[in-house]
């Protein structure tokens, strides 16, 4: 049976270029970076080509970037960091609620230690207002996290517009660009923020490895404490081999990202058409138009959404419901809560995330076995009752 994959948001397979590069250097480049002998200073130079690489990917310099082990730590570097060494003028830090986990817990972890916290919602598009935002500032907030696009349902977020209002205020912004850098264009210039995360194996890079830009000037306190790596902002020697992976997966991601972007909307607009239309009561959740193009999220009225993901895996299609770190949760999607979908509608729904080796047939053959699953669980469950 072929597997399906249908869960890009999650994580994504390793480009064939960036594991072949990767396999090379782990057997050549061993050295330690700071190392002042020559086989580790060959290596520092590889790491150093990747961190301008990555920069000029993002409209920012090299000294900007720094290494981290993903997005969580990213993201934890950013809020904590940047609030610690911001609390002296205050200790007011906005973010959403919608926002991954590494960013809500790391600001629960604030609460917890004598911050306060203020979470923006959102409409039923799944946007945060730039307004919310502007009546949400104190005098005492310092910093603000939201992110570029949500991984359930790939709303993207009016960054350039939330990023301004902290700026005319002196307010840090940080944005979390994990689901967004290599599927729509990023410009850390251009948006005018602070501070980015992003996470090599969602554009089919290495786990492991992720960045975090933080623009020059902005002060922020070290989290873990060792050796003077990366200018003293995060101890630990670096992971060479995997910055060179990531370096390179988001390269090719970003070379191929217009012709990509447009593939995958054609796909999803298909497939959320065909969908609806063999399938009564599924509804979209956020805007068809303001999305990544590759994340489709639908709510099955009547039906758990754990229920269906096991269906489909016996077919052979793997997909989600949500976010995969906190897969095994009984409660609804907070992202979906905050939105204002029914709970009840909210525990129906997959999230379909598409990506590069997804094609029509594969799509088709989704759409050959959904509406019988559909029906199946439907006739099963007691919270639904059909129209006649």
């Amino acid at each position: 049976m072929e597997q399906i994959y249908f869960d890009y948001n999650s994580t994504t397979p390793m480009h064939e270029d960036v594991a072949a590069l990767m396999y090379k250097h782990m057997l050549e480049t061993y050295g330690n970076p700071s190392s002042v002998h020559n086989i580790g200073q060959k290596a520092k130079v590889l790491m150093e080509e990747a961190r301008e690489k990555i920069a000029a990917l993002l409209g920012a310099e090299g000294s900007e970037i720094y290494f981290t082990s993903g997005g969580t730590e990213a993201d934890n570097l950013a809020l904590k960091g940047a609030a610690y060494a911001q609390q002296n003028k205050g200790r007011h830090i906005i973010t959403s609620q919608i926002e991954h986990h590494a960013v809500l817990e790391s600001a629960h972890y604030l609460e917890k230690n004598g911050f306060s916290v203020s979470y923006l919602g959102c409409g039923i598009d799944g946007a945060v207002s730039a307004d919310a935002l502007r009546q949400t500032l104190r005098p005492d907030t310092t910093v603000a996290s939201i992110m570029m696009a949500n991984n359930e349902t790939g709303i993207i977020q009016p960054i350039q517009d939330l990023a301004g209002i902290c700026r005319e205020k002196g307010i840090l912004f940080h944005t979390d660009a994990v689901q967004a850098v290599g599927k729509i264009p990023v410009d850390v210039k251009t948006l005018g923020i602070d501070m980015l995360s992003l996470s090599g194996h969602k554009m089919y890079g290495p786990k492991g490895v992720g960045a975090l830009y933080l623009r020059r000037g902005v002060r922020i306190i070290a989290l873990t404490h060792g050796g003077a790596h990366e200018k003293r902002r995060r101890a630990g020697t670096e992971n060479v081999i995997g910055i060179i992976g990531l370096a390179r997966a988001m390269e090719l991601a970003i070379a191929k990202m217009e012709a990509e972007r447009a593939r995958l909307r054609e796909l999803s607009d298909y497939f959320i058409d065909q969908v609806q239309a063999r399938i009564p009561e599924v509804y979209l959740n956020g805007s068809r138009e303001n999305r990544v193009p590759s994340t489709v999220n639908l709510s099955f009225k009547g039906v758990e959404g754990e229920s269906i993901i096991l269906s489909l895996d016996i077919k052979g299609v793997a997909v989600s419901s949500g976010s995969a770190c906190t897969s095994g949760s009984l409660e609804p999607s907070h992202v979906l809560k905050a939105m204002g979908v029914d709970t009840l509608l909210a525990q129906g729904s997959i999230r379909f995330s598409m990506g590069r080796h997804t094609t029509k047939e594969q799509i088709d053959y989704v759409l050959s076995i959904l509406p019988e699953i559909i029906e199946r669980l439907r006739s099963m469950s007691a919270a639904y009752e059909k129209r006649t």
